[in-house]
């Protein structure tokens, strides 16, 4: 998907690269040699995984603990994730990992070329789209927002990290349950919000966020098609620009999500407009912000964002 505005195709990947270099945020990025790139690898060794994006590897950080060395292979917030293109470093992590993340949906379709070119039965492969059973034609891609899909995920890594490792089974498991309680935190909020304010009116500039905004129960005003126009980088309709300036100058929303990692003119315009009406302004990202967040803690702040916006008509454009 190509997308107007923001970074340039070149300076996105730079820095997209850069982000796979430092490997930030995932906790578990040390590198290691000699481990074995399929079957049942030895105790004394780390698994090599790779996370597509870097929610994911910091959740294969969070269960694998002291056995994994994770890659992140997007982990940049200050870019968009779309424009992406793998580059030879990107092949030969991937192609090195015992264990890998991605989300499917055609949001990350370079991993998949990367593994038919590098052929392994034995690495393991969670596809999220798969994993959730979800069909090609599923509308949005942003899967690490729904509240369902991580611990999905983390069930099927201590599958395959056991499997790589049997001899650490149970610490994997242990480290699932830790997960999961940690998890409840942000799950039970989102109930709790939805009890408090049902229904609330939001506006978005494109569906980054919109599985925890349905989860929370809010009523998602902007035209579906406007919000699919944006992700994919189309001319949205004049009617549902239209219809999206209306929310902001009939104050139909309490909130105004916006994809802080990609702007472009239409977007700066709802901005504006947001700004204007005095609507409270909600910055959401794609790839986890790496300022010491956890997954859960990521999700916790875009949650307690929307409650200040919705609650006090408090802005937080960034996390």
């Amino acid at each position: 998907m190509i997308r107007r505005g923001g970074m340039t195709r070149a300076a996105a990947l730079a820095a997209a690269l850069v982000g796979t270099a430092v490997l930030a945020g995932c906790g578990t990025t040390t590198s290691t040699s000699g481990t074995p790139t399929g079957g049942t690898q030895p105790s004394g060794g780390k698994i090599l995984a790779v996370g597509a994006e870097n929610e994911y590897a910091n959740v294969i950080g969070q269960i694998g603990g002291k056995y994994v060395s994770v890659t992140a292979i997007m982990s940049d917030p200050n870019t968009d994730p779309h424009t992406f293109e793998a580059s030879a470093s990107v092949s030969k992590t991937v192609q090195a990992a015992s264990l890998v993340v991605q989300n499917g949906l055609g949001y990350d379709d370079f991993m998949q070329t990367i593994e038919k070119a590098s052929p392994n039965s034995s690495r393991k492969v969670i596809d999220v789209q798969q994993l959730r059973g979800l069909p090609d034609s599923t509308p949005n891609p942003h899967l690490w927002y729904d509240p369902a899909t991580m611990p999905a995920v983390a069930k099927e890594l201590v599958t395959d990290l056991s499997a790589l490792q049997p001899d650490h089974a149970s610490y994997f498991q242990a480290q699932e349950t830790r997960f999961l309680n940690s998890l409840k935190t942000w799950t039970d909020a989102l109930a709790a919000f939805k009890r408090q304010y049902p229904n609330v009116g939001v506006a978005t500039t494109e569906p980054v966020a919109d599985y925890m905004l349905q989860a929370a129960g809010t009523d998602i005003k902007t035209p579906w098609s406007l919000q699919a126009a944006i992700m994919n980088g189309t001319d949205p309709a004049p009617q549902d620009i239209a219809a999206q300036d209306s929310l902001f100058s009939d104050k139909q929303v309490k909130v105004f999500l916006y994809n802080q990692q990609v702007t472009d003119d239409i977007t700066t315009k709802f901005l504006s407009e947001a700004h204007a009406a005095g609507i409270p302004v909600v910055g959401v990202y794609e790839t986890m912000p790496t300022d010491g967040y956890t997954y859960q803690s990521w999700m916790m702040a875009e949650l307690n964002a929307l409650k200040s916006a919705v609650a006090d008509g408090t802005s937080t454009e960034k996390l």
